[in-house]
């Protein structure tokens, strides 16, 4: 197949970065994470990156432009030159028609727009059920990877805890702010011919077959 270009969106909790590192895997495209680059973005310091930190410094969202330019330095680096996944970007329509243009201007186009998909319901079990450890970071799910003695990490024997952005009611909100304005993307890119929808409900390696399928059809 040609060069692997794609933009890959859902909601929270539909898998994204699991599947999305599969495919990094599988065909040597570069993961690009918009997550990763503003994390590298506020180490590195550079006057984009000071821009940016100073917006999630105050807790607001980094302005489409911002993350576009961001987006942009990324791609140019040597790594994409085999291909890129898109994950988490982008996430607004205004995002989408930035993208456009700026790959339009090197000559590359998306070859298409993936988007995994899951009910609301399966979501919220999913993100709900999730524990962190406090001390090592490692997941544990309470019903998909219970640990083995309650509250305790099978990894380090840290306390477990559950992050604010799992609990329910902000897992709602999450889900209320996607369907306002990421969800908006499957018209967009089904307009270009590039929407391809995939079931997110399964195990990884269900769920990779499907997207694999997507991507050499």
């Amino acid at each position: 197949m040609s060069v692997l270009r794609v933009v890959f969106f859902g909601p929270p909790g539909a898998g994204k970065g699991t599947q999305a590192r599969l495919l990094e895997q599988k065909f040597g495209a570069c993961q690009v994470s918009t997550g990763e680059i503003l994390r590298r973005a506020a180490r590195e310091q550079s006057a984009l990156g000071k821009q940016a930190a100073d917006y999630l410094d105050r807790g607001d969202l980094v302005p489409d432009q911002v993350m576009v330019r961001l987006v942009a330095e990324r791609l140019r680096e040597p790594d994409c030159r085999s291909g890129f996944i898109l994950d988490g970007f982008p996430r607004t329509l205004t995002q989408a028609d930035e993208l456009e243009q700026m790959l339009d201007g090197t000559g590359l186009a998306l070859e298409s727009a993936l988007c995994l998909q899951a009910s609301n319901d399966v979501i919220i079990k999913r993100l709900s059920g999730r524990r962190t450890c406090k001390q090592c970071g490692s997941l544990h799910h309470l019903v998909f990877n219970p640990p083995a003695r309650p509250g305790i990490c099978d990894r380090c024997g840290g306390e477990l805890y559950q992050r604010e952005d799992d609990r329910e009611e902000m897992i709602a909100a999450r889900l209320r702010v996607y369907e306002n304005q990421t969800a908006p993307l499957k018209e967009y890119y089904s307009k270009r011919g590039l929407l391809k929808e995939i079931d997110g409900v399964g195990s990884v390696e269900e769920v990779g077959k499907r997207v694999l399928k997507a991507v050499e059809t």
